[in-house]
């Protein structure tokens, strides 16, 4: 019966969704939609952080292997969960200057404000810098040139990386600029040519099919074919 209202629940706000774009009475429908939303994320968050809770806890308690991370992952949560709610360091507002707790989480001063800063910052900026090492690599891989298509990713994916740099432009600066039917040869210039006309072409088929995927995953979640977001046992999938 649950997993009912819920189907009928999601049907109905998605089809609200949908028509308000086309029905000019219903242009508020998307708006009260999107406050129903707001709810249930903010629920969702709720349970979000009682399951993290839950799980380090019993990572913790069971001594398994890996069982520090949970540790420091438990300490990193309460932490920025306590000094968020309680508004550690908050300057108060303008409006009601006698309330220290009236001025803004993320302002600039305040606790959560400095673990943004200097804590959550810096972790972004070294996990996406390994990555470029991965990144590296798996095109490295990626550019073995054992056939005629492989072979053809490497020579474009090489004339665009060179056509970047300032060396792509000093081998082909021999290639007179003044004169449009040659110029286009200047690697620069043919970097600049694959990655407005061939790569803007591919992007634009790839939104294409994602468009085309989203709005037939859509109608089969308004009909209640997919229910693969009740999780397992709901019934449905995305077959």
């Amino acid at each position: 019966m649950s997993r009912s209202v819920a189907v009928l629940v999601a049907s109905v706000a998605a089809l609200a969704m949908v028509l308000s774009k086309f029905i000019v009475p219903m242009e508020s429908a998307e708006t009260t939609v999107a406050e129903w939303f707001n709810a249930a994320a903010a629920i969702a968050f709720v349970l979000g952080g009682a399951s993290l809770l839950k799980m380090n806890l019993l990572a913790i308690s069971a001594r398994g292997p890996g069982w520090g991370y949970s540790a420091v992952t438990l300490l990193a949560f309460l932490a920025t969960l306590g000094v968020g709610l309680l508004k550690v360091g908050v300057a108060p507002s303008v409006a009601y200057p006698g309330h220290r707790m009236s001025g803004s989480t993320d302002a600039e001063g305040g606790a959560l404000w400095w673990l943004y800063e200097y804590a959550m910052s810096p972790i972004t900026g070294t996990l996406f810098a390994m990555l470029a090492f991965y990144v590296a690599s798996a095109a490295f891989r990626a550019f073995r040139a054992k056939n005629a298509a492989a072979m053809f990713l490497l020579g474009t994916a090489f004339i665009v990386l060179l056509g970047r740099t300032y060396a792509g432009v000093v081998v082909t600066s021999w290639i007179p600029a003044d004169m449009p039917w040659v110029s286009w040869l200047r690697l620069e210039n043919l970097s600049a040519v694959i990655m407005s006309v061939f790569t803007t072409a591919g992007t634009r088929a790839m939104i294409i099919g994602i468009a085309i995927g989203v709005a037939a995953t859509g109608i089969k979640i308004m009909i209640g074919l997919d229910r693969s977001y009740l999780g397992a046992g709901s019934g449905g999938g995305n077959g």
